[in-house]
């Protein structure tokens, strides 16, 4: 996923507005976080994140992902 759709963009913001998850899906596997913000580094677009039952920080590079849901309620 090289680059987010305008759509995309609206629904992961709105996600780290309200704080819900999303899940995220890279090389095969999903991970589950909830988003706190959009960052640019090196050139790259990038979701930061926590993972919801650790507290860990988790960075994803939005092109390193092959998809992404927001978790409904």
């Amino acid at each position: 996923m090289a680059h987010l759709t305008p759509q995309q963009y609206d629904r992961l913001e709105r996600a780290i507005a309200d704080g819900r998850r999303i899940v995220v899906s890279r090389g095969g596997r999903e991970i589950v976080v909830i988003p706190r913000g959009l960052r640019l580094k090196g050139g790259r677009e990038e979701i930061e994140a926590r993972h919801p039952t650790t507290g860990d920080r988790v960075v994803i590079a939005i092109d390193d992902m092959d998809s992404f849901e927001v978790v409904s309620w």
